[in-house]
């Protein structure tokens, strides 16, 4: 086996487990919110009923 084999091999294996391990991450993560998730943001300054112009 050359070394070009060799380097093809290992980007390979690399590539399967960086896919891997973002689908895992994406399937498998437990997250409060949604990725849009504006749970950060105060509210309470905001008063309802008025629109401005």
């Amino acid at each position: 086996m050359d070394i070009q084999a060799v380097v093809i091999i290992v980007l390979f294996i690399a590539a399967v487990f960086y896919v891997g391990r973002l689908l895992y991450k994406s399937l498998f993560t437990k997250k409060s919110c949604g990725s849009n998730c504006k749970c950060g943001v105060d509210f309470s300054g905001i008063e309802a009923g008025k629109q401005s112009k």
